[in-house]
């Protein structure tokens, strides 16, 4: 198994820059890092990729996320596992990546819910966190990175 193209931190070498300030701006502590990966393994499994599903679902484990809660993002809307704040922004991210039958994708009443649970910081944070995962997609989908592959590894 291998990629379609070689890592691209080794073509643009600006990538790791960027990836890094994503994942400060992310770490601010205004929403949990687990919040964090959640949304992300949901936006990885809303575009239908392996290695992002696989990469965050991983990071979820290795910070001791349970299997009931990785398994049920897909779900999540049933699932009997997730705080109200995780479901707002879950919502939100499935907002944002899908499109709305009913108009705008985050209407005011979803932005309403999501600012019951997080104040500006953590919102904002929210949206980075969600960018950061849209910046990564089309690497994941166009180069095919392997799953369970990090950047750090090669991926040829």
């Amino acid at each position: 198994m291998s990629s379609r193209m070689s890592d691209p931190v080794e073509l643009v070498p600006e990538l790791a820059d960027v990836s890094a300030a994503l994942f400060k701006a992310t770490g601010n502590h205004s929403v949990p890092r687990g919040t964090i990966g959640l949304i992300q393994l949901r936006a990885g499994q809303i575009v239908g990729n392996t290695y992002l599903t696989v990469l965050h679902t991983d990071l979820l484990r290795k910070a001791g996320e349970s299997e009931e809660r990785i398994t049920s993002v897909s779900s999540w809307q049933d699932a009997p596992y997730f705080t109200g704040a995780e479901r707002a922004a879950l919502a939100l991210v499935e907002a944002v990546l899908q499109p709305s039958a009913h108009g705008e994708r985050v209407s005011d009443e979803l932005f309403a819910q999501v600012s019951e649970h997080y104040d500006p910081k953590a919102l904002t944070t929210l949206m980075i966190a969600i960018g950061q995962v849209n910046f990564f997609i089309p690497v994941a989908l166009i180069a095919k990175p392997v799953p369970g592959r990090t950047f750090a590894e090669p991926w040829v």
